[in-house]
């Protein structure tokens, strides 16, 4: 069942398939090239998402990361991407997939002007797992955070 959808976004609540009896909600949103504006309105549209989680400081750590993910696709890529968020009982799973085969690397930061290479680092250090994964001419960047963890 579609709760709410437009040509940019859909959230949509679906039974998981397995023994989970809880609804799943997901979030799947168009991320426009080179739009920054598409990072704010990501935490909003994730924001919305998690509100009925229950989980306030893993939600503002899933913003935290969702930015860094939707910041490098949209700065590191030449091509629109696709941002997934899904959150079920078992916790919330976040992708951001693009359209460019070349894989971000994990880097310290930036000692110069220090506002690159932070990204992957958080996502690192603070989600309960992540990855990278090759799809089609792209790849998908995703993490994802326990909903039973601290």
């Amino acid at each position: 069942m579609t709760i709410r959808a437009s040509s940019a976004e859909t959230v949509e609540d679906r039974t998981d398939s397995g023994t989970d009896p809880v609804p799943a909600s997901q979030l799947r949103r168009r991320l426009g090239r080179a739009d920054l504006r598409a990072v704010p309105e990501a935490r909003r549209a994730l924001r919305e998402l998690l509100g009925h989680w229950g989980k306030p400081g893993r939600s503002e750590i899933a913003e935290l990361l969702t930015s860094e993910l939707v910041t490098n696709a949209l700065v590191h890529t030449d091509d629109d991407a696709v941002l997934t968020a899904t959150v079920g009982p078992r916790g919330l799973r976040v992708e951001v997939r693009d359209f460019v085969a070349r894989r971000p690397r994990v880097r310290l930061p930036d000692a110069g002007d220090g506002t690159h290479g932070r990204g992957l680092v958080l996502v690192q250090s603070l989600a309960d797992a992540w990855g990278i994964r090759a799809h089609g001419v792209g790849k998908a960047v995703w993490f994802e955070l326990d909903a039973n963890a601290a």
